[in-house]
């Protein structure tokens, strides 16, 4: 039997799938599968749908799991995602998802995104989204920080120095990389700048059609972790890495437009008044918060970030042209009519994020809600008669789990497993032995 060649390195293509908690697993492929994939899609263990943060397995959710033996599921991968690598000898690269597999099509965070988008569509509406991030960097690398043990990683700056331009010259070479090696990969950013704290930046990403949105949020992540290690920099997109310093955002940036393109949350409503096209589709999000705010806030992370004076929000609010509230209003220029979602973290999966903030808006605009308080003027922590947000995974995971409404959006098959995978996490945090408890009792108790 005639053996076929091998084929040569730079005939792989890189496949990638991003899993529950929004990391990226992939493969490369050679270009005799790739070809075969690309018309009938390929295998992918449906172990990555199983495993946690650590690649432990979860004990109880019922898509996959040790009962099921871990089959391959259906991968298909989207033509319209294909680009290259330009940090990588511009290897080709595409994003596949679940679509056409029986089973984890109710699972897949980028298959569900599509199904919501669909739901919007149905309803007359085109949405745009674009996320922005915030996130530390350090001088560290996965063999240098696990000798650490994870204690005082080095940033590459010191200091609080927000919209610093000589921070940003310091380590121009690595932003400039990161600016130029994302627009060659198909994510172009609109504004990069410091934020306040040690080796802290913020990317705006260009606005885009929703699915398109999610997939440069997601690889803009992965993308910056993959430059930083060629510059030996570890950046982190933990939700609050440091409790002297301010957390890390993954705001989300929305608006509806029709079917021509027009921006319906500008039709007449001037600088500080809302059409009721918007106040419905605001009063979605603010509704469905609470039953869903781990698809927001996914770690026991999250909610150290989620407290009064912190930039984040710790209660359903909104406000125009406010940071201290959950939804933040930009109308000044009717063209960019716009609404801020500020309850995510830089280490919310954005295909569910964004998922929970078109579906909830959708809610909104189909039962006619209603805004349930007015909107804040000043400083929305001195508030407490507002519905607070659950402070802790915990709690925001039991609100979901017992929601009718939560199923009603996403599904049963979505909510059980999400919700398994939340408490899952609680579970190893709760049997962890902290840093903070040794230093507190070890001695002294």
């Amino acid at each position: 039997m005639d053996q076929k060649p091998p084929v040569p390195f730079d005939d792989f293509a890189r496949v990638a799938v991003y899993d529950i908690d929004g990391l990226q697993r992939g493969k490369y492929i050679n270009s005799r599968k790739l070809a075969k994939s690309l018309e009938e899609g390929f295998g992918f263990c449906n172990v990555i749908f199983g495993w946690d943060v650590t690649d432990a397995c979860y004990d109880e959710v019922a898509a996959t799991g040790w009962h099921t033996a871990f089959p391959d599921a259906l991968a298909t991968i989207d033509l319209t995602s294909k680009r290259s690598v330009p940090w990588d000898g511009d290897k080709t690269f595409y994003l596949a998802d679940f679509s056409n597999d029986p089973v984890m099509q109710h699972i897949c965070p980028r298959t569900l995104l599509k199904k919501i988008i669909h739901q919007a569509d149905e309803m007359g509406y085109k949405a745009k989204f674009a996320k922005e991030y915030e996130w530390f960097n350090f001088t560290e690398d996965s063999k240098s920080l696990h000798q650490k043990n994870y204690q005082n990683p080095e940033p590459i700056t010191q200091g609080m120095f927000g919209y610093s331009l000589l921070r940003l010259s310091q380590n121009s070479a690595f932003i400039e990389d990161i600016i130029n090696y994302c627009d060659g990969f198909g994510i172009p950013i609109e504004g990069f700048h410091t934020e306040t704290g040690s080796g802290v930046y913020e990317a705006c990403i260009v606005y885009s059609d929703t699915l398109e949105a999610a997939d440069k949020a997601a690889l803009f992540k992965n993308s910056v972790k993959e430059v930083g290690a060629k510059h030996g920099i570890m950046p982190s997109f933990m939700a609050k890495w440091n409790q002297n310093f301010p957390g890390c955002s993954g705001h989300i940036h929305q608006h509806l437009e029709d079917l021509a393109g027009n921006n319906l949350f500008s039709d007449g409503a001037a600088y500080g008044q809302l059409n009721q096209l918007q106040e419905n589709y605001l009063a979605g999000i603010l509704y469905c918060l609470p039953h869903i705010l781990p698809m927001y806030a996914p770690t026991i992370n999250s909610y150290k970030r989620l407290v009064p004076g912190s930039w984040a929000p710790t209660s359903v609010s909104w406000g125009f042209e406010n940071r201290t509230t959950a939804l933040r209003i930009i109308n000044r220029n009717p063209e960019n009519a716009r609404v801020e979602m500020r309850v995510p973290g830089a280490d919310a999966n954005p295909y569910l994020s964004i998922s929970a903030c078109l579906a909830s808006g959708m809610y909104g605009i189909k039962n006619n809600l209603k805004l349930p308080i007015a909107a804040t003027n000043g400083n929305e922590y001195e508030h407490a008669e507002h519905q607070q947000l659950a402070t802790n995974l915990k709690d925001a995971t039991h609100l979901m789990a017992h929601s009718a409404l939560a199923k009603e959006l996403f599904g049963e098959p979505f909510v059980h497993h999400f919700v398994k995978t939340r408490e899952w996490e609680v579970r190893q945090f709760e049997s962890a032995v902290t840093n903070f408890e040794l230093k507190r009792y070890f001695e002294i108790i």
